[in-house]
């Protein structure tokens, strides 16, 4: 038995169905499945009887729950003591991103940080994906990291932005807004070179669409990505809170919407003072931002 197979339970119990239970913790809804059936086998108890399409507790299954929340409260309030803290003086913070993510990090949310925390010294782990960014927290060498979700069951997930992307194209290009995606068909493109995380990204959204673009430039050279469209030498496809100076360039929303749910990640396992502050600054950064967006 673990903490991990204890949230997931109360999860359940508390929306009724798995697949809800896995939305709300941003965790793939087979693993949640599994660390039930796991717990279930391991405790020889059914915890959760079908109803419907839903789920509901058995009768030893509502006594299950009733003591794993006093058990997660009270590592809660354990975790809560931080007798340990010192405001992060001296203390290093070790941040896992994916290339396409990195910028965001060191961009936005690192400078803030480290005009809050000054003495807290912060170290970003390039990782190649996804499945490389959960490696290096479940190794422990990082404390926290910037990710996709949703992420493996193991993993705890904080949602931080839901990213659109969109099409920025030359001006005078005639085309209709919001876009269908199947008019990326043929369409010449803006691209990152090939074989990097970030044509994987785009090729995997392409590969969602079936659509076909012809690419007109491939680099990597982000600063140069605009100079580029504006040339007219293609339309760049790419997430819309990652460009600045868009002047002159005209910026299309897909139909149906096109977008990426970030998240903070970490393994379950008491994190250090400084990883908890910058987890609680990047929540309120996120608060402060949707208030902004709804001025």
């Amino acid at each position: 038995m673990n903490l991990r197979q204890l949230r997931y339970v109360v999860a359940t119990a508390d929306h009724g169905t798995m697949t809800s239970a896995a939305q709300a913790l941003y965790v793939a809804q087979p693993a949640l499945s599994r660390a039930v059936r796991e717990l279930e086998r391991e405790l020889g108890v059914e915890l959760f009887a079908r109803s419907g399409r839903g789920v509901v507790l058995t009768a030893v299954g509502e006594q299950v729950v009733r003591q794993a929340r006093v058990a997660l409260d009270a590592v809660e309030a354990i975790e809560g003591l931080s007798g340990g803290r010192s405001g992060g003086q001296g203390a290093e913070l070790r941040i896992a991103a994916t290339a396409a993510l990195e910028p965001e990090l060191t961009g936005r949310l690192l400078p803030r940080f480290a005009r809050d925390q000054p003495a807290v010294r912060v170290r970003v782990i390039r990782c190649a994906g996804r499945e490389a960014v959960a490696a290096a927290l479940r190794a422990g060498r990082a404390d926290l990291a910037v990710t996709d979700l949703p992420v493996p069951g193991d993993l705890a997930a904080h949602p931080f932005e839901q990213r659109e992307v969109v099409l920025i194209s030359p001006p005078g290009l005639r085309l209709r807004d919001p876009l269908p995606l199947t008019s990326l068909d043929g369409m010449r493109l803006v691209l990152p070179a090939r074989g990097g995380a970030l044509r994987s990204e785009i090729d995997a959204l392409l590969a969602r669409t079936g659509a076909r673009p012809v690419p007109a430039v491939e680099s990597d050279e982000r600063g140069a990505w605009l100079g580029w469209v504006r040339a007219g030498m293609g339309s760049l496809l790419w997430y819309r809170s990652q460009l600045d100076d868009l002047d002159g360039l005209t910026v299309r929303s897909f139909m149906p919407p096109v977008t990426r749910l970030i998240g903070l990640v970490h393994a379950h396992r008491r994190l250090p003072p400084a990883a908890r502050d910058f987890l609680a600054f990047a929540k309120e950064t996120a608060r402060e931002a949707k208030v902004r967006d709804h001025l």
